[in-house]
């Protein structure tokens, strides 16, 4: 398991440089086996040094990509597979460890009509924070999955909100949900930088 004070959704992709010993030896046990390790979101303490307090739900990641630097750190490139719960931690002996279950396998797919309403939602969020200065909007030519259970996560990953925000969408299980409650997250952050603009 890899606590990190970032959420990982399924078809996501996360690079993660590793240089604590103890994730170097994870690292190097996931590339001799199948190259998956559980993301979980620290929702108290910090990545290093252990002591934290962790959310119990997170997502399957897989390796990717991998470069060994000379000095024994990674570069790894991961993505996304399939979302966890934790139903018990192990000793962080030699690294974080935990029993976990994964699934379903598919939420209830969600319409095409959500998805695009969502993804109307999440550009309009990112134009506005263009215009502010905090970054691109999105690429008129941005493709989603066909498949609209695939789309509904990469839109979530798209979405310009926070940490705990992408938990609690990482959290719900229904995909029609979560996509309503993305909305709800993403008009609201919009509408406040609609008023920025405005000077109000």
């Amino acid at each position: 398991m890899f606590p990190l004070q970032a959420v990982l959704f399924p078809h996501g992709l996360l690079p993660l440089h590793v240089f604590e010993p103890r994730y170097r030896q994870m690292t190097r046990d996931c590339m001799a086996g199948d190259r998956r390790f559980g993301v979980v979101l620290i929702a108290r303490g910090s990545e290093v040094g252990g002591g934290d307090s962790r959310c119990s739900v997170g997502t399957v990641a897989r390796i990717d990509q991998a470069a060994n630097l000379p000095d024994g750190r990674f570069a790894l490139v991961t993505s996304g597979r399939e979302r966890l719960v934790v139903r018990q931690w192990l000793a962080d002996d030699p690294y974080p460890r935990a029993e976990v279950t994964t699934g379903p396998a598919e939420d209830p797919a969600p319409t095409t009509a959500s998805v695009q309403r969502a993804t109307a939602a999440v550009r309009r969020a990112h134009a506005l924070r263009s215009e502010l200065g905090h970054g691109p909007a999105l690429p008129a030519t941005l493709r989603l999955a066909d498949d609209p259970a695939v789309a509904a996560w990469q839109v979530c990953d798209l979405a310009p909100v926070g940490a705990a925000d992408r938990q609690r969408l990482l959290e719900e299980p229904d995909a029609e949900r979560r996509l309503d409650l993305l909305c709800r997250l993403v008009e609201a952050a919009a509408d406040d930088l609609a008023r920025l603009l405005a000077g109000g």
